[in-house]
């Protein structure tokens, strides 16, 4: 018996890195997943054909989640295609890094908006079916720097900060009707995004990492597996640190 065996996911933000390790490891587990993505159709189409051809039902979906409506349609298509939601991903964000003195507000605005009020819109967007269905697990893709902040992040460390926060209140509001909600805060993962750093910056974080690695895409989503599965049905509320010991 697989974990997720039926379970019908919606994951943002999956045509690449993390969210695509996410999605590949939920349908290997028997989850049929619907993903959004947000301009990389034939990267979508890829991962459509691979989650596929491992038996389940998936689906790509071209929205922006940091938009209400765009948020709810989604949902609304979702509902039409797959017949219910058990589980919600909130992993789509973005970085535009810069020290205060050189952030513009339009770099702050956006990654505010992709990260944080994009979590808000989908939650809010599953929750009447999850009440309906008296059940559900929602997972937030939280970070390390929301946790402990980092210099040139102080916008993508307030959002991923903000999203704890949302998670913690929501895990108080919904646990009464057996919905879930958890985040998970992954330290340094090894992704198409980091292939382009510096190999001595690379290795330099390695050293410092307790398990002298960074993670692969595959370390998260073992993680998000326990949340969305019952194994952790009395898990709510909580910040999981995937991140090799760094903040040990």
């Amino acid at each position: 018996m697989k974990l997720l065996e039926g379970k019908v996911v919606i994951i943002t933000g999956a045509s690449r890195g993390i969210g695509k390790g996410i999605a590949k490891t939920f349908a290997e587990n028997g989850a049929n997943v619907a993903f959004t993505f947000s301009s990389s159709v034939a990267s979508a189409q890829e991962l459509e054909k691979e989650l596929s051809a491992l038996g389940v039902t998936a689906k790509g979906y071209q929205s922006n989640a940091a938009d209400f409506n765009e948020a709810e349609k989604l949902v609304n298509d979702v509902l039409a295609d797959f017949g219910t939601i058990d589980v919600l991903i909130n992993n789509a964000g973005i970085t535009k890094d810069n020290l205060l003195m050189r952030m513009s507000e339009e770099d702050f605005d956006a990654v505010i908006d992709i990260n944080l009020k994009s979590v808000f819109n989908m939650t809010k967007a599953v929750q009447r079916t999850m009440l309906k269905n008296r059940k559900g697990s929602i997972i937030n893709m939280s970070s390390v720097v929301g946790v402990k902040g980092n210099a040139g992040q102080a916008n993508y460390a307030a959002s991923k900060a903000g999203m704890i926060g949302f998670t913690k209140s929501i895990a108080l509001e919904l646990g009464s009707r057996n919905i879930r909600c958890n985040a998970i805060a992954p330290g340094f993962i090894e992704t198409e995004m980091t292939a382009k750093l510096n190999e001595d910056v690379v290795k330099g974080w390695r050293e410092a990492i307790p398990l002298k690695r960074g993670g692969s895409p595959e370390d998260v989503a073992n993680v998000c597996v326990f949340l969305a599965s019952d194994m952790s049905a009395y898990v709510t509320g909580q910040v999981i640190n995937v991140d090799g010991g760094m903040l040990t």
